[in-house]
């Protein structure tokens, strides 16, 4: 109940809050290296010799995993983007502040999800 009555968290808070964004961006960073490496790569195993069946199939495995990776990648982008915002809302000390209710995220929802902008009864209300 006292978290209802704070209007923002505490610097202390902010920079906690920015040190675990800032470790999950470069995780995401690398992922998103991985993920872009592997759509790029030409996927040449040496099969140039196996049978034109296998190699069709090949060819179309290789073609959905390119996609999933596509997909993958772009949401690792939104991801990385919505944390960058996030530390914007640090700098700003609007951080963990609900924009439907106004009222403090809750923190335990914030270190599970440090990028979000609803509390859990704004997102409860648009059910």
């Amino acid at each position: 109940m006292a978290e209802d009555l704070k209007v923002r968290y505490s610097d202390k808070d902010l920079a906690e809050f920015r040190e675990l964004i800032e470790d999950k961006i470069e995780k995401a960073k690398s992922h998103l290296e991985l993920l872009k490496s592997s759509y790029m790569n030409d996927g040449n195993n040496g099969t140039d010799d196996t049978s034109p069946t296998f190699k069709a199939f090949e060819e179309g495995s290789e073609t959905m995993s390119k996609e999933a990776n596509t997909q993958l990648a772009i949401r690792q982008e939104k991801f990385i983007r919505d944390l960058k915002n996030a530390l914007l809302r640090i700098e700003n000390k609007t951080y963990g502040i609900c924009r439907v209710t106004g009222k403090l995220i809750a923190k335990e929802r914030l270190k599970l999800v440090p990028h979000a902008t609803l509390s859990i009864e704004a997102k409860n209300m648009q059910k």
